[in-house]
């Protein structure tokens, strides 16, 4: 019988390992992939910035 220990070691990828993560955002009321975007609409995307709504004082 086997005793097996409880310690998890970090897990770490190499690069051929990874799977590209696609990126879907919602343009003109529908969903597509960022990488169906032209080069003007790209560029749009990358200056973004998120909105954070700050909650109301009570």
């Amino acid at each position: 019988m086997t005793h097996l220990s409880a310690v998890s070691l970090p897990v770490e990828l190499t690069d051929d390992e990874r799977q590209p993560c696609e990126i879907w955002t919602r343009v003109m009321g529908y969903h597509r992939p960022v990488t169906s975007f032209n080069t003007g609409k790209k560029g749009e995307f990358a200056q973004r910035k998120a909105f954070v709504e700050c909650a109301l004082p009570e």
